[in-house]
């Protein structure tokens, strides 16, 4: 039995992928860092953005017995990782006020955990029976 995602979940999860994103890009661009830095940044959001979605496909995928190759999946877990290393290194070494390295680490957090429920929730509350190449 297929139950639909509650409206509350779906809202909650559009709130929290948008919250993150936009404070962490409003932060970046408020803030006192070179061009260089805030390009940094930036490519991370948006690689860990791709890399959970992916990760949330590629395990749901193989949870319904959808084929998924082992090097994608290995890819995608280690993209995930690389993201989180890679920010958790670039606040480690900038020269940010603690409350703004945790304020970047949290937005970062909240918009990966809002893209990985979208995506579920996307999943979810696709008509059964479609397939569409996968694409999801």
């Amino acid at each position: 039995m297929n139950q639909k995602t509650s409206g509350a979940f779906i809202a909650a999860s559009w709130i929290a992928l948008g919250a993150g994103m936009i404070g962490y890009f409003v932060g970046l661009a408020r803030a006192e860092m070179q061009l260089n830095e805030k390009g940094y940044y930036f490519t991370v959001m948006m690689f860990g953005l791709f890399a959970v979605i992916s990760v949330q496909k590629s395990v749901r995928d193989r949870l319904e017995g959808i084929p998924v190759t082992d090097i994608y999946y290995g890819l995608s877990w280690f993209s995930t990782l690389l993201c989180i290393v890679l920010l958790t290194i670039g606040l480690w070494n900038a020269t940010l006020l603690p409350s703004e390295k945790g304020f970047y680490a949290f937005a970062f957090l909240l918009a990966m955990f809002g893209a990985i429920a979208v995506q579920k929730n996307t999943r979810d509350n696709k008509p059964m029976g479609r397939n569409e190449d996968n694409l999801n």
